[in-house]
């Protein structure tokens, strides 16, 4: 059986409301909807875009903990309020996945605090697994 271990960001949200910003199992890291705040500060920038860095960096950490790189990602979900909002961010977004080119979705939907405007979720498989080499899944 594969390890699995829990990953936080200091957030209090997660805390507060019973969960973890990336959960490793085995070879797969899945990183929970990630917004924009910076939680060293507890600060969210009124503008998208750069809510949608700040979604990403914080995504980068947390996948580094997990042994993983945004370079292992492999399925992306981007959730917002107004769709307006996702085009304005797509600079970001193809900076960070670009050369990954990841599946991905975009669903409109409601968020928790009217101050977020974009989150963002990734899956991950770690490189150098036996799934990321072709050796098929372990037994």
């Amino acid at each position: 059986m594969g390890e699995r271990r829990l990953i936080s960001s200091g957030s209090t949200f997660e805390q507060e409301i019973g969960y973890s910003r990336a959960v490793v199992d085995g070879d797969w890291v899945h990183v929970s909807g990630t917004t924009g705040f910076d939680y060293a500060a507890m600060t969210i920038s009124a503008d998208v875009v750069e809510q949608a860095e700040q979604c990403w960096r914080n995504i980068d950490a947390a996948l580094r903990e997990a042994g993983a790189s945004v370079a292992d990602v492999v399925r992306v979900r981007y959730l917002l309020p107004d769709a307006a909002d996702f085009e304005p961010c797509w600079p970001v977004l193809r900076r960070w996945m670009d050369g990954v080119r990841p599946a991905a979705t975009m669903q409109v939907c409601g968020l928790s605090d009217p101050r977020m405007r974009i989150e963002i979720e990734v899956t991950a498989r770690r490189a150098g697994s036996r799934v990321a080499q072709g050796l098929g899944w372990p037994r």
